[in-house]
C-alpha cells in the first residue's frame, strides 16, 4: 500500500475508536450504583437487561485499561476500568477462586463457573489493570486467574461438563487463548515455561488443527489429532481461525521464527478464500467442512467480530509479509465491514447482519457482544498502520 493509503486507514480507525466507539460505552454502560457494566444495550444505549457476564465485565476492564495504557492516560478511562475490576473483585469468584459466568445486577451469582474463558478474561483484565495502576494485589489476582486457566485446559468444563468420555475431542479454542495469554502475560509464567507454551500453541494450531487439504482450521479434532467425521469435527469457525493467526504472528515475532510468517499469511488467505460469501459478500460465521447443514442456525449470518479479527490479522501480517493479495483482502474486508457495521448516528457497531448484509439485530451489546472486539480491533489496526507507515 502507498503511504497515503496507510495514513488514511490509520486515521479512520483512530477516529472511529475515539469518536464513535469508546464514548458509547463511557456514556451508557457504567453502573455507578452497583459497580460493573451493563452490556445489554439497544441501538441508542438503553439498558434492556441488567444481568452481567464475567466475559464482558473483564473484557471491558481490559479495554479501558488498555486505552489508558496505550492511547492516553485519561482519568475517565481508568475510572471506567476501576468500576469493573471492583465488581469482579467483590462478586466474581466462587469459594475455590473460579469465576462465575453471570450475575444479577447487584452481583448475586446466576451461573456456575463452568466456562474456562471466564478465567482467561479475568486474568487479562487484572493484568492490564495492574499495568495502569500497579499493585501487588492486582498482580496476584492476574496470576491466580492465569493459573486456573492453565490448570483447567485438560478438562475445560470440569465437573460442569455434560459430555461422557466416549467421544473426547481436542478444542482449538484453548490453544488459541493460551497463545494470547502467553504473549500478553509473559512475565507471569513460571520461569522457562512460556517458551514451552509458545511452541505448543504453534504446533497445535498450525499442524494439528490446521487442515492443509481444505485450508481451514478445525475447531475440534480427535485426541490423536485425527479427523472426527461428526458435526463437531466438521465445524469451521473462520473468525476463530483468523483471530488465532494474529495471535501467532505476535508469538512468532517474539520468538524470532520469521520463517513461519509466510505460512501464517498463506493460512489467512486460504481461510478467507474458503469462507467468503461470493454472492452477498462477507465472511460466514460457521461452516461445515463437508458442506453439510451446520448445526448452528445462525451459520450464514455476518458477525462484527469475525470481520474485525480478519482486519487485525491481515494488517498484522502486512507488517511482516510483502504480499499484494493480503492487501487486496484487507481492502475487501475493510470496505465490507465499514460500509455495514458502524452506526454513526448513535455510536458503536451493529453486531449481527443477515447473510445479505442487512442489520439483523440492532443491539449494540448483549450476552456475547460488549466493549471488546470493536475497540480492540480499531486500536490494533491503528497500531499496525503506524508500524507500516514508519517502515514505508
Amino acid at each position: 500500500m502507498e503511504k497515503d493509503e496507510l495514513i488514511a486507514l490509520r486515521d479512520q480507525h483512530e477516529k472511529e475508536l475515539r469518536e464513535h466507539v469508546l464514548p458509547f460505552w463511557e456514556m451508557h454502560s457504567g453502573d455507578v450504583e452497583h459497580g460493573g457494566y451493563f452490556s445489554c444495550l439497544d441501538r441508542v444505549g438503553r439498558v434492556y437487561d441488567q444481568d452481567k457476564f464475567t466475559w464482558l465485565q473483564a473484557r471491558q476492564v481490559w479495554m479501558f485499561s488498555r486505552a489508558y495504557n496505550r492511547i492516553e492516560a485519561r482519568d475517565s478511562w481508568l475510572d471506567m476500568a476501576e468500576l469493573g475490576i471492583k465488581f469482579l473483585d467483590r462478586h466474581g469468584q466462587d469459594p475455590n477462586g473460579h469465576y462465575y459466568f453471570s450475575f444479577t445486577r447487584e452481583g448475586v451469582p446466576l451461573m456456575a463457573p463452568y466456562n474456562i474463558y471466564s478465567e482467561c478474561f479475568a486474568a487479562l483484565a487484572w493484568h492490564e489493570y495492574d499495568r495502569a495502576r500497579p499493585s501487588a494485589y492486582a498482580r496476584s489476582k492476574a496470576k491466580e486467574a492465569l493459573d486456573h486457566f492453565l490448570t483447567r485446559r485438560a478438562s475445560p468444563k470440569g465437573v460442569w461438563s455434560k459430555a461422557t468420555s466416549h467421544r473426547s475431542l481436542l478444542s482449538f479454542g484453548t490453544s488459541m487463548m493460551t497463545a494470547y495469554l502467553a504473549y500478553e502475560m509473559q512475565e507471569l509464567f513460571l520461569d522457562g515455561t512460556v517458551d514451552k507454551y509458545y511452541h505448543e500453541c504453534i504446533q497445535s494450531i498450525m499442524e494439528i488443527h490446521y487442515d492443509e487439504s481444505l485450508g481451514v482450521i478445525r475447531e475440534h479434532v480427535q485426541l490423536d489429532g485425527g479427523y472426527s467425521d461428526t458435526m463437531d469435527g466438521r465445524l469451521i469457525n473462520p473468525g476463530h481461525g483468523l483471530e488465532a493467526i494474529w495471535f501467532l504472528v505476535d508469538v512468532v515475532e517474539r520468538i524470532g521464527q520469521a520463517t513461519l510468517m509466510s505460512k501464517l499469511a498463506e493460512m489467512a488467505k486460504r481461510i478467507l478464500d474458503y469462507s467468503w460469501d461470493e454472492v452477498y459478500g462477507g465472511i460466514y460465521y460457521f461452516m461445515d467442512a463437508k458442506g453439510a447443514p451446520p448445526q448452528q442456525l445462525e451459520h450464514d449470518q455476518k458477525l462484527w467480530w469475525v470481520h474485525l479479527e480478519a482486519l487485525i490479522a491481515l494488517s498484522r501480517l502486512m507488517i511482516h509479509v510483502d504480499d499484494e493479495v493480503l492487501e487486496q483482502w484487507y481492502r475487501r474486508v475493510h470496505n465490507y465491514a465499514f460500509a455495514r457495521f458502524p452506526d454513526h448516528v448513535h455510536g458503536e457497531w451493529y453486531g449481527y447482519l443477515n447473510r445479505r448484509g442487512e442489520v439483523h439485530l440492532n443491539l449494540k451489546g448483549g450476552k456475547w457482544k460488549g466493549c471488546f472486539h470493536v475497540p480492540r480491533a480499531l486500536l490494533e489496526c491503528t497500531s499496525n498502520f503506524n508500524r507500516l507507515i514508519e517502515a514505508d
